[in-house]
């Protein structure tokens, strides 16, 4: 019997937590607080009295940690990862708790980049439990992140019998579209979300992300564009699709728009990047941008004191586009690669290589595009920009292929 999965938009990329934020100005608003009066954080207070009561009662504690978890992606405010851990505390530390709590404690580990940790999590739960679909599910995002597809492949493969079409094919493009299958992968992926009308609305989106994203890296604009907007019609304070989004603005050299779409979203590091990548282009928008670039230091600064290397991907950008520091950049980008293989941290580190003017530095990501068949126009043309300062890029873009 196939089984839904609750903890979908879990697994799903999660912006990382921002760090401390004190404010210059006493008058200065903080954050715009959820209305007491909400419905939903009406019962989500009334959950969290009943636990406060009962704080071993692992059935409500695990169910208040998923819609914690949830909330975090929807709400754009990863805060309530914090609140999804806090339920969960009498058996965080546990080395191993009763499965229902490990599920969601690698799906906690995994949105805060412990991918170690929730692998080991995962793993003990899939040898007890070989059905359980979440378990598969977040494993392969993990493992898609580390750029280990195969065994990303194999998870996803676990879950046609678990779920629906939908995930398990989601979850397949999300890694063959990395792995020289991107056509096939976004007309199959494409298709089977046009057949599955009145999906979760986590589940449209991610599949809608996934397909503007594929649309992108091809070069497609109008197509992605859509595809955009058809996500953020489903899910508009999602803070993946609102950073892919404004990423894609940015490239098509729309700043305006990029500000419109962020000015609200500040609270989240990734997103502030991107309001200030956008402000930086706005002559008239000098003081707004210098704000927001002193945020930033000061965000990166405290994580760095906390040995915090989540932001690791975001801050190279910073450091490359904002700081001009391109020795600096060019170490987080190496260091990101090490941990993390998406395409983000490809681009990253060829574009911190080219500033640099260190082709060596870019060596091991030209090698894993070739390897692997990654298709990306914005990659290929840093390639050919590469290229220009070393004879020895014709061996990589032969290997790789048209992209």
């Amino acid at each position: 019997m196939k089984t839904p999965i609750s903890l979908l938009c879990a697994c799903l990329p999660l912006f990382a937590l921002a760090a401390p934020y004190t404010p210059k100005d006493g008058n200065a608003i903080i954050e715009q607080l959820p209305r007491r009066a909400d419905a939903t954080q009406l019962a989500l207070r009334g959950l969290r009295q009943q636990l406060d009561a009962t704080p071993q009662d692992m059935a409500l504690a695990t169910s208040l940690a998923q819609r914690y978890i949830s909330l975090a992606r929807s709400e754009t405010d990863p805060r309530y990862l914090g609140y999804a851990q806090a339920a969960l505390a009498p058996w965080w530390r546990q080395a191993a708790p009763p499965l229902p709590v490990r599920v969601l404690r690698a799906t906690i580990l995994q949105s805060t980049h412990h991918f170690s940790a929730a692998l080991q999590d995962l793993d003990a739960v899939i040898a007890q439990q070989p059905q359980n679909a979440q378990a598969w599910l977040t494993r392969a995002s993990v493992l898609t992140v580390q750029g280990d597809y195969a065994q990303a492949t194999a998870s996803c493969a676990r879950l046609s019998a678990l779920t629906t079409q939908l995930v398990t094919v989601t979850c397949l493009a999300n890694v063959t579209s990395v792995t020289g299958r991107a056509a096939s992968s976004e007309r199959l992926l494409d298709l089977t979300l046009q057949r599955s009308a009145g999906a979760a609305p986590e589940l449209d989106s991610w599949a809608a992300t996934l397909l503007a994203e594929m649309a992108t890296r091809r070069g497609e604009n109008a197509i992605a564009e859509a595809r955009y907007k058809q996500a953020l019609a489903r899910q508009p304070r999602d803070s993946y699709l609102l950073g892919a989004y404004a990423d894609f603005l940015l490239d098509q050299q729309r700043p305006q728009e990029v500000v419109k779409l962020l000015k609200d979203q500040q609270r989240i590091d990734a997103l502030l990047l991107r309001y200030a990548l956008a402000l930086q282009s706005l002559p008239d928008q000098k003081t707004a941008f210098l704000a927001a670039k002193a945020e930033l230091a000061a965000r990166f600064n405290a994580a760095m004191q906390r040995g915090d290397t989540v932001h690791q991907r975001e801050q190279a950008r910073f450091a490359l586009f904002l700081q001009q520091d391109i020795p600096a950049a060019l170490q987080l980008a190496q260091q990101n690669w090490a941990i993390q293989k998406e395409v983000p941290d490809m681009r990253i580190l060829l574009e911190a290589s080219l500033a640099a003017r260190n082709y060596a530095a870019a060596q091991p990501v030209l090698a894993w595009i070739a390897a692997n068949g990654v298709e990306d126009v914005a990659l290929q043309r840093l390639i050919r920009q590469l290229g220009q300062q070393d004879a020895q890029k014709i061996s990589f873009i032969k290997k790789a292929g048209p992209l």
